[in-house]
């Protein structure tokens, strides 16, 4: 599956769903699918809080038991990796704001990754599914 949101605010809950409900994810096990919904929703959240772009490529590929997740955005450069993990361990009251939704997704998947490319951002997540 392959579709871009041009515009995409306002879209979220579409990009979701269009990611889950595609071949590739569609007859995962539920504990897939929800790795991925909410790995696709911190995503795309960074993308609609931050990168600026006014819409977001988004596509899914499977090849044997490895799901591919992938997005691509016309916004600010920013490579979210880059940025220190929280630290989850110090007392709620003198935790940062912020980077924890991509915590969770290098939690969750198998590999995240990050480039710039043709001025655009690239955000790719892979997942074993079997």
């Amino acid at each position: 599956m392959k579709k871009r949101f041009d515009p995409v605010e306002g879209r979220n809950i579409e990009i979701i769903e269009a990611v889950v409900n595609s071949d590739e994810v569609a007859n995962l096990s539920e504990d897939c699918k929800f790795k991925i919904r909410l790995c696709v929703e911190e995503v795309e959240e960074n993308i609609l809080g931050y990168s600026g772009s006014t819409w977001v490529e988004v596509w899914t590929e499977r090849e044997d038991n490895l799901l591919t997740v992938g997005f691509r955005d016309g916004g600010i450069q920013f490579d979210p990796l880059a940025e220190p993990d929280p630290d989850i361990n110090a007392p709620l009251e003198n935790r940062s704001i912020g980077g924890l939704g991509i915590f969770i997704c290098k939690q969750m998947m198998d590999t995240v990754d990050y480039h710039f490319e043709n001025k655009c951002n690239v955000f790719i997540m892979k997942l074993n599914v079997a």
